[in-house]
């Protein structure tokens, strides 16, 4: 075993995005403060990539009951009610918070923040910045943070998380040409994001590859509803290079309308009274039926259509966009958009308490990582309040751990080398290996799921994962990790899509034919670790 450098530190945070950088900002008024992150921070994450808004409740004819109910109706009330309590309630000061760092909202013309209608929801409570929202909150946490006392280490990905017996200690790190590291510290914060990358087509940055999962996984942390994968219904059909690329919910809270091949304004068939505004999970479903059954274009979509709303509003309120087709040969302004359903959110991840400690001594999760607060679908809009409301969280009560002795146990090293050394010894590329991932589960997991699909990607996965990958190259053999982890997540939502034998949220089973509203004892949590896979029955929510 060749030399490695050795960090130390009181709270080691993995992951660079809105969670992650907010975690770490706080925890920092505790103690020494390391975030890593295997892009460069605040750019190679989700976050700085969602368009549409940041849900609070600001005004005197909105609630937070109203808040937490849409919340939990739409996510098929599989939320825990605790943390989806806590993301209302303090979504208001999280967003006070970004005002008082220096973001900068739309407002109205009473200058106070303007808020847009979002899909599932009773009231316009999704604040905004144009359509450029994750980039705007980001772009401010980065220069809170250049004035904190965080060490950044940009470029470094974390290959496990070390343990001194039940507590996870740090982390055994790499950067990409293979140097291999280490970071003692008393306490960790997953904010790794999600894994919408193992799905051919995703809105996800490359970084969403599921490491976070796939760590808290193999040091024996739980996780929950691995299954509920969202599928965005928005995103781009072409060019080929740009399919899945988020055409923000933004669009139809502007007024945007969905409409067929034919002309039709086919939700009036699906939730008449919501229409472009019914819940993602029904509007992805939606898309997918009408083009399952002949109604979609030659490529496979639908048509969003703004032309019939003012030039200026387009301009003014949906600027990316606008951008965004200009470049595809399309001015919205006069024709419509070619749109479908593209992997997008986890609903799942680690299993968290109020305080977003794990089942691990010592390991925190937030954001998109951790499970829990969405249920079986999320809200657009309820993501970025997530990354802020727990991030802060994480950080505090990470911040607040008591020091540990710091140790990293010199055999976990060792295993991570000796990982990494019988890629030598493989066969299959990881570039390879990944193709034939998300090509699988975009066939057999997708929206439409049943028993039969997923027991054949299963074995499929499982043949992958049983295959030796081959790496040579520092980029490549983290490349190799980076698949195994992909690997491994895709295993837990075939694991968890099985168990659940209903239709709830944004897991639909057709081999079930009673949705779980009409289950005497409708399903709860599915639950993953190493030790075991299982269920949990909850009682049904009045």
């Amino acid at each position: 075993m060749g030399a490695i450098e050795r960090e130390d530190c009181h709270v080691l945070v993995i992951g660079s995005g809105g969670a992650g950088i907010r975690a770490a900002l706080e925890a920092a008024e505790y103690g020494e403060t390391i975030l890593i992150g295997k892009t460069i921070a605040g750019k190679g994450g989700c976050t700085v990539m969602a368009e549409g808004g940041y849900n609070a409740v600001l005004r005197t004819d909105d609630t937070l009951s109203g808040h937490l109910d849409d919340t939990l109706k739409g996510g098929g009330y599989l939320n825990d009610p605790a943390l989806a309590e806590i993301l209302v309630n303090e979504a208001p000061d999280r967003i006070n918070d970004l005002l008082r760092f220096g973001a900068v909202f739309d407002a109205d013309p009473t200058c106070t923040i303007a808020q847009r209608p979002f899909g599932g929801q009773r009231y316009p409570r999704t604040c905004y910045a144009g359509d450029r929202t994750g980039h705007e909150i980001v772009m401010t946490l980065l220069e809170r943070l250049r004035s904190s006392d965080v060490v950044v280490r940009n470029e470094v990905a974390a290959l496990e998380l070390a343990k001194d017996g039940d507590h996870v200690s740090g982390a055994i790190t790499s950067t990409r040409d293979g140097a291999i590291g280490a970071i003692a510290a008393d306490a960790v914060i997953l904010a790794t994001g999600g894994a919408g990358q193992i799905y051919d087509i995703s809105t996800n940055s490359t970084a969403g590859t599921g490491d976070g999962y796939a760590l808290g996984y193999r040091a024996g942390a739980e996780l929950i509803d691995m299954e509920m994968v969202q599928f965005h219904p928005t995103g781009a059909v072409h060019p080929y290079d740009a399919r899945g690329r988020l055409i923000t919910e933004a669009v139809r809270g502007e007024g945007g309308i969905l409409k067929n091949a034919l002309g039709e304004r086919f939700m009036a068939r699906y939730d008449p009274d919501r229409m472009e505004l019914s819940t993602r999970d029904v509007v992805a479903r939606s898309i997918a039926t009408e083009v399952l059954e002949g109604r979609g274009t030659e490529r496979g979509g639908v048509w969003l259509d703004v032309t019939h709303l003012p030039a200026k509003q387009i301009e003014e309120r949906l600027p990316l966009m606008l951008e965004q087709f200009l470049r595809f040969g399309v001015d919205i302004r006069t024709g419509p958009m070619e749109v479908a359903p593209t992997a997008h959110h986890m609903m799942g991840g680690l299993r968290i308490r109020p305080d977003c400690q794990t089942t691990l001594p010592g390991l925190f999760a937030c954001g998109e990582v951790a499970g829990g607060v969405h249920g079986a679908n999320r809200l657009g809009g309820n993501a970025l309040a997530e990354t802020q409301v727990f991030g802060r969280r994480a950080g505090e009560a990470a911040g607040r751990s008591k020091e540990q002795g710091r140790r990293i146990d010199l055999d976990q090293i060792a295993a991570v080398e000796a990982g990494i050394a019988a890629y030598g010894e493989g066969s299959l590329r990881p570039s390879d290996a990944v193709a034939r991932l998300k090509r699988a589960m975009w066939d057999g997991a997708g929206i439409y799921r049943d028993a039969a699909s997923l027991t054949q990607t299963r074995e499929a996965v499982l043949d992958l994962i049983s295959t030796p990958l081959f790496a040579a190259s520092g980029p490549e053999i983290l490349d190799a990790w980076t698949a195994g982890n992909m690997m491994l997540v895709a295993g837990m939502i075939l694991d968890g899509a099985l168990m659940r034998e209903e239709s709830r949220g944004a897991h639909v089973r057709r081999d079930c034919a009673v949705r779980w509203e009409a289950l005497a004892s409708p399903y709860g949590h599915t639950f993953i670790s190493k030790s075991h896979r299982g269920i949990e029955l909850l009682r049904r929510f009045p």
